[in-house]
């Protein structure tokens, strides 16, 4: 058991028996002597992916859970099922496309840098680099003389996956992609 005050971001616990890993964390320390701080957290349930908010207080107590986590990389897609190699001893985990839809956006061949947690030999979640770098395959022509000016565009990346970009950039760019908000970072 932990306390809720010691709780760190992407810590798993288990929540109503299935686990969750904390997605966010916000503190509300109250104005008045004597109350306690409130613990405003949002949980993700690693089966079925849907989010959860709760509120504790710190002295609340939430059980953890313990998982295996190895690196895997993206071996092959066959149909609906996509295949993920572990680095270390080859073997490798099939996963549905309905389980990994998260993850897609951001998903390319051969891809390395993914972390498998692991529970009874089965893979709960699939975790990306914070960072990846894709590239543009469709966006709006950029201007001639344009600026690096905070005007942005939408942009077609190799994955599907639409960002907004600076309008400089053209297609066959490659750029870096936050893949926790979509967000675009920079050029290679």
């Amino acid at each position: 058991m932990i306390k809720v005050r010691d709780l760190t971001k992407a810590q798993l616990v288990n929540l109503n028996g299935a686990p969750h890993r904390m997605e966010s964390l916000h503190v509300q320390n109250p104005s008045a002597r004597g109350g306690s701080s409130l613990y405003k957290m949002r949980f993700r349930n690693l089966i079925t992916q849907n989010k959860t908010d709760v509120v504790y207080k710190g002295e609340d107590q939430l059980e953890e859970v313990s998982v295996d986590t190895i690196d895997v990389q993206f071996a092959y897609q066959s149909g609906d099922m996509y295949a993920f190699m572990d680095n270390e001893t080859y073997e490798q985990y099939e996963l549905p496309q309905a389980e990994i839809e998260n993850i897609l956006p951001y998903l390319i061949p051969d891809m390395e840098g993914i972390r498998a947690l692991i529970k009874d030999g089965h893979v709960l979640t699939l975790l990306m680099p914070d960072v990846v770098e894709l590239e543009i395959i469709g966006c709006d022509p950029s201007m001639k003389g344009a600026s690096a000016t905070s005007r942005t565009k939408p942009a077609t990346l190799s994955t599907g996956l639409i960002v907004q970009v600076p309008e400089y950039l053209a297609p066959g760019e490659v750029i870096r992609v936050d893949t926790r908000s979509d967000e675009f970072l920079g050029r290679k």
